[in-house]
């Protein structure tokens, strides 16, 4: 009766109420030949032992157990036990939105925790209390703004990621905003050059990726230099939120939009993950979605309340800063716990460790034959290689030895013939990198 609560009876009333003889009459508008007439095409209900083995099975199939080169905007990091112990606490995991601030207190605290920690992180004034992803984000962060400049236009690097470049054009179809793109040097960094040419007096925002999907740290200083001398706003957008431990922070951005994904919230087939967006102060009228602050009752007690909260759910849609963004809460509880627990130092010495695995693999690899492209400019956990077999077959040969190989590019940038984005992390051996090494030079 638990998920089938209503009784033959109950149904009866409830037809009667509304004026249907039969439940048939509640589907009359629906073409006959449309409608189900036989049982659902599923297997039997199944005892309790047989779910379990049937999961256990395909868990089997899966990637598990399998090293992985992959990154590319999804990262394999090491999840502390301590995350999914507290975030299946029934506080957090059945909460849904923290409306009413008397009673959710506790989910309060944590954004605002969350929100913190973001700041400290990216350097920014203000960080909202998540989004959905960083695609999404990134595409938020452009919208963000045309709103704050009253500019139209948007320019974006060809090295940002491939699919948030394909998020971002969706939105701007329907938003009547033209995005033009910027290619990149052989170093892998954005065309300076050719930036400073594609800005003109009607762009609002420039948006570059760092480090870049090439695994390339941009000059976030001297793009930002061209950008606010054509009085648009730089948008840096960061997939991988580890490189932070190590990396300067984008000092010279007017937003960051950022993946936290990185920060504890486990490969799950491309989500649910945790979008960022931080920003300066006097811009946080536009950002999308909301702001958790901390407050005194009236008693002078503290406590945490939404500050700000620009959403269709909340004010009048022409009004509203997105009609989509929402609050990832409990993914980003997930993220805020992975910060306390590693800590300031914990979290650079995570960074180094991912710095360190990859520079022994592109030494590997180089010493293998494979040619590395975009050198010349400092790189985090991913680099590019050109190998004379195509990648594909690479990564066939590899699947065998239970490793995932790297990212095959010619997808997306069809100029990079035979070349292909690997990654490192602290969860790659030093065998893996060995085995793949092999192949590699094949």
């Amino acid at each position: 009766m638990r998920y089938l609560p209503k009784s033959d009876s109950e149904r009866q009333v409830m037809l009667c109420e509304i004026g249907a003889k039969s439940t048939d009459d509640l589907f009359a508008t629906i073409p006959a030949e449309y409608r189900l007439k036989g049982d659902l095409n599923i297997p039997r209900a199944y005892a309790e032992s047989e779910i379990v083995q049937f999961f256990r099975q395909r868990a089997t199939e899966s990637a598990q157990g399998y090293a992985t080169f992959l990154g590319a905007g999804a990262y394999s990091h090491y999840r502390p036990v301590t995350i999914d112990a507290l975030v299946s606490r029934g506080e957090f995991f059945t909460a849904y939105t923290p409306y009413q601030p008397e009673i959710a207190q506790g989910t309060l605290q944590a954004i605002f925790e969350f929100q913190t920690m973001i700041c400290e992180l990216t350097g920014m004034d203000v960080a909202n209390a998540s989004m959905y992803d960083g695609s999404t984000g990134a595409a938020e962060a452009l919208m963000m703004a045309a709103r704050i400049t009253g500019r139209h236009k948007s320019v974006i690097a060809t090295s940002v990621h491939p699919e948030y470049r394909e998020v971002i054009t969706t939105y701007a179809r329907y938003q009547g905003m033209p995005v033009s793109t910027v290619g990149y040097l052989k170093n892998g960094r954005v065309d300076l050059e050719a930036l400073d040419k594609a800005i003109d007096n009607e762009t609002a925002g420039v948006l570059i990726q760092s480090p870049n999907f090439f695994g390339t740290i941009e000059d976030v200083t001297a793009v930002g230099d061209i950008v606010h001398k054509k009085g648009a706003l730089l948008i840096v957008s960061i997939a991988e939120a580890v490189s932070l431990g190590i990396v300067k922070p984008p000092a010279a951005a007017d937003i960051v939009s950022m993946e936290a994904q990185s920060f504890g919230v486990p490969l799950g087939y491309g989500g649910p993950y945790c979008g960022v967006i931080a920003t300066r102060e006097k811009f946080v009228r536009q950002i999308p979605g909301r702001l958790v602050g901390e407050t005194r009752d009236r008693n002078g007690k503290r406590g945490f309340v939404l500050t700000l909260s620009t959403r269709e759910q909340h004010i009048r849609r022409e009004k509203a800063t997105s009609n989509i963004c929402t609050n990832q809460a409990l993914v980003a509880l997930m993220c805020g716990i992975f910060m306390t627990v590693y800590g300031r130092e914990g979290l650079k010495e995570l960074a180094r460790h991912n710095l360190a695995k990859a520079d022994y693999a592109l030494c590997e690899f180089k010493r293998s034959g494979a040619k590395v492209l975009f050198e010349g400019a400092p790189r985090f956990n991913e680099f590019v290689i050109q190998t004379r077999t195509d990648p594909y077959t690479i990564n066939d040969k590899l699947l065998g030895e239970k490793i995932i190989g790297g990212f095959p590019l010619k997808k997306f940038y069809p100029e990079l013939a035979n070349a292909s984005l690997w990654c490192c992390t602290e969860t790659t051996s030093k065998a893996s990198i060995d085995a793949a090494a092999k192949e590699v030079a094949l």
